[in-house]
């Protein structure tokens, strides 16, 4: 078989392989027949020139009507682009995952720094660490975090550290800043934020740690991910703040709040309680 070229979100060309699409339905746990079938099924379409986006299609298509649940994990990355459009939602999701660790962690904060004010995205404290975060969403894939947000949030944070350390309650803390973000780092942008201490957190990075990672582990899928909502459905859910699977799982009334009831409120409800489940992803 010749080379098979596809075209990513950003646009760039890159070799078709075929062990990306297995791995991504496996770790969104379809099982073994249902992962077969569906690469067989890819494999005979796909061809040169084929965007990634049809190849995901294909294949979420066919989880939707075989495994509403194994459709909903697998669209992860959709679902934190439809937590738009506004970025407040992602805001509220990055708290969320911070408070599931065992932080406590404060939405849209009012800070004074050494010289002004800033207004922060998320404030996270647990023991002696203190972290100031800046969180950048985008509703597509294609765009990439460059090199200016990190130099752009570091000036920010070496101001608010500065008054920080002036503040007894502040004094043994140790303070970092970080950017999250719902899709990627360039190169030099992972490079200076490394290199000045800043916590970097993509949809990918770092390995082990990011936030595909860590919503698997932990459960903590967005209500976006929900294959049995409508999208002015998940409109007026954010719209109530509600931003998780489990939200809707512990707090079922809030789907007659929006105007869900009978047999889909119980499918809504079941898909919630499984996405809820935590479990050790094959990576």
């Amino acid at each position: 078989m010749d080379k098979i070229n596809i075209i990513k979100a950003s646009g760039e060309k890159a070799p078709f392989e075929i062990e990306k699409v297995i791995r991504s339905l496996e770790r969104a746990g379809a099982d073994k027949l249902l992962v077969k079938e569906i690469v067989q099924d890819i494999d005979k379409k796909v061809h040169d020139g084929m965007t990634t986006k049809k190849i995901y299609q294909m294949a979420f298509n066919t989880l939707k009507r075989r495994s509403r649940v194994s459709a909903s994990k697998y669209k992860l990355k959709k679902a934190l682009m439809e937590l738009g459009p506004s970025g407040y939602p992602f805001e509220k999701f990055v708290g969320k995952i911070l408070e599931h660790e065992g932080f406590d962690a404060k939405v849209g904060v009012i800070v004074q720094g050494n010289c002004v004010q800033h207004e922060v995205d998320v404030i996270a404290q647990k023991e002696n660490k203190h972290f100031m975060i800046e969180c950048k969403y985008h509703s597509d894939q294609g765009r990439f975090c460059n090199v200016k947000i990190p130099l752009y949030i570091q000036s920010r944070f070496l101001d608010v550290q500065k008054q920080w350390e002036k503040q007894e309650s502040h004094k043994n803390k140790s303070h970092q800043g970080g950017v999250y973000t719902n899709t990627r780092f360039t190169t030099d942008a992972m490079q200076y934020g490394n290199c000045v201490g800043l916590m970097l957190t993509s949809w990918d990075y770092p390995k082990g740690r990011a936030l595909k990672d860590r919503i698997d582990k932990a459960g903590l899928h967005p209500l976006t991910s929900l294959t049995t909502i409508t999208k002015s459905e998940k409109s007026k859910l954010l719209e109530q703040e509600i931003v998780l699977c489990r939200e809707i799982k512990d707090n079922p009334d809030v789907l007659k709040k929006v105007g869900i009831d009978g047999a889909r409120r119980k499918k809504i409800l079941a898909d919630s309680q499984s996405l809820c489940e935590t479990h050790q992803p094959n990576t």
